[in-house]
């Protein structure tokens, strides 16, 4: 008989090692396990790419100075190599990268975090600003007195005055005038001539909305309107007035965002995490040198924690899978494609989420019904229904955005090669068994899929997962305990039941 007790120890030590450096991490870094005991907080990361040919470099960057609504709470820059300043000078910040020679795809990185400050919303000004003098173009100067006359008209105060500008210049059918501003400006460069031809006071800034979990994003243009002392913001694309809570007002005019000495083809794209941390934690360093803060991945770039973020629900998922298929005795459509159309679930809604996923397989059925007609080969019939699949795709996003759902994007996440294996078992299964076991298998891939995607969106466990990832282990034992399971399904309590009472 083979000993049970390499097994046992194997699983009592991945459960004492996953908890004991969690709770080592607790105490170490403070990271309390609960997460209503933390703060909301943002980590930023802007990156600036450019090619150099060999020669010196000089690199500028706007940096945040008191954003409105924010409060920062650290910054620093990665990137090896190069010398780093922060440079202060008339109210505004710049970090300036130099290095006496670079050649090639240079790449620079400046982090900050922050945390929501509601106390600093307000936009106050202590010194009156002084509206602009402005430049037109003898038929641009005729057109911008026109449009300033019908605003003007309809308008009581700044305010009013920007809302009937922006009412004019986002006209889906412009007025003459308007199109001709339009045909040389933008709709935030076109208000902000015209705001201070009107003697208002305005001044061009970027901001940065804030999602979780976003990579690779451009700032948003946005005109400040000087009014009673104090400064409203206006969005030229939509409209909307006021500063959003998720709106990080990045540069607050001044120079460029951007320059670039001894460099081509520069550009900055930003990429955001909001992150959960305790009190402590957010006025000090971001867990630099502290005890198992190597272990984190809080150290790492954004996009690549906005990846570990999501790829750190997965073992959660996998237990699931294990659980209803070895102790419930669910069947299943495939053994972990529910983890995966879990892991879509989270980048799109529940609800949208299922309607589109049963869309594209039953479309998908009725498209392989015809293919069995053409006694292709199997390789040649699955890379068929993956094409066909993306098409389904394409065509479903299309509907979607016609009808006013945002389903392009979130369709695009559930994973394609899976969907097409599932149409051809499903296919094959309904030719051998009949429909009933194919939408027993479906349904309950559905299932076990909606389950686990429960369990992967509670925020306690996102919490836990992303900030003490150790605790895996626990979740690698226990699905190895569930493996050793080899009595009654609870699904075949009732198969069995006659026999049991007979006993």
């Amino acid at each position: 008989m083979v000993s049970r007790v390499p097994f046992y120890t194997t699983i009592a030590i991945l459960i004492l090692l996953g908890i004991s450096l969690a709770v080592t991490r607790h105490i170490q870094l403070g990271i309390p396990f609960w997460p209503g005991e933390q703060k909301q907080a943002w980590l930023i990361e802007a990156r600036v790419d450019f090619v150099s040919s060999n020669q010196p470099v000089l690199a500028s960057l706007n940096l945040p100075q008191n954003p409105p609504g924010f409060t920062l709470i650290n910054e620093l820059a990665a990137s090896p190599g190069y010398g780093f300043a922060i440079i202060e000078n008339d109210g505004h910040r710049r970090g300036e990268w130099s290095k006496n020679l670079a050649n090639g795809q240079q790449t620079l990185y400046y982090k900050v975090q922050l945390i929501p400050d509601t106390e600093r919303s307000i936009l106050t000004d202590n010194e009156r600003p002084i509206a602009r003098t402005v430049l037109w173009s003898e038929s641009e100067s005729i057109a911008a007195m026109d449009i300033l006359r019908q605003a003007e008209s309809k308008a009581s105060s700044p305010e009013s005055l920007t809302r009937e500008l922006l009412r004019l210049l986002r006209n889906p059918e412009p007025g003459q005038n308007t199109a001709l501003l339009l045909t040389n400006h933008s709709v935030s460069s076109a208000l902000d001539k015209l705001l201070n031809q009107s003697g208002v006071p305005t001044r061009v800034s970027v901001g940065l909305y804030l999602e979780d979990a976003r990579r690779r994003q451009g700032l948003t243009p946005m005109i400040e309107v000087f009014t009673n002392d104090r400064w409203i913001v206006f969005d030229p694309q939509t409209g909307h007035q006021g500063l959003p809570d998720n709106l990080l007002l990045w540069q607050r005019g001044g120079d460029s965002l951007l320059d670039v000495v001894g460099g081509q083809n520069s550009r900055v794209s930003f990429s955001m995490i909001e992150q959960t941390l305790p009190s402590i934690e957010l006025a000090q360093s971001q867990f630099a040198g502290q005890g198992l803060s190597w272990l984190g991945v809080h150290t790492l770039p954004i996009e690549e924690q906005s990846m570990f973020k999501l790829l750190f629900l997965l073992p959660l998922g996998a237990m699931v899978v294990v659980f209803m298929r070895i102790i419930i005795g669910l069947k299943t459509s495939g053994t972990f494609m529910p983890i995966l159309i879990a892991l879509a679930f989270l980048q799109t809604s529940l609800g949208l989420g299922l309607i589109s996923f049963i869309s594209i397989v039953a479309m998908g059925l009725v498209i392989r019904t015809w293919l069995s007609r053409l006694n292709l080969l199997l390789v040649s019939r699955i890379a068929t229904l993956v094409v066909l699949v993306v098409f389904l795709v394409s065509l479903l996003s299309l509907v979607g955005y016609q009808l006013g759902f945002s389903t392009g994007m979130t369709i695009t996440f559930f994973p394609m090669i899976i969907i097409a294996w599932t149409i051809e078992r499903m296919s094959i299964l309904w030719e051998e068994e009949g429909p009933k076991q194919v939408f027993v298998q479906g349904g309950g891939s559905l299932l076990v899929a909606v389950l686990a995607y429960l369990v992967m969106q509670l925020p306690v466990l996102g919490h836990l997962t992303f900030n003490f990832p150790e605790l895996n282990f626990v979740i690698l034992a226990l699905i190895m305990l569930m493996g050793q399971y080899t009595g009654y399904k609870l699904s075949e309590l009732r198969r069995f039941r006659a026999m049991l009472e007979q006993k």
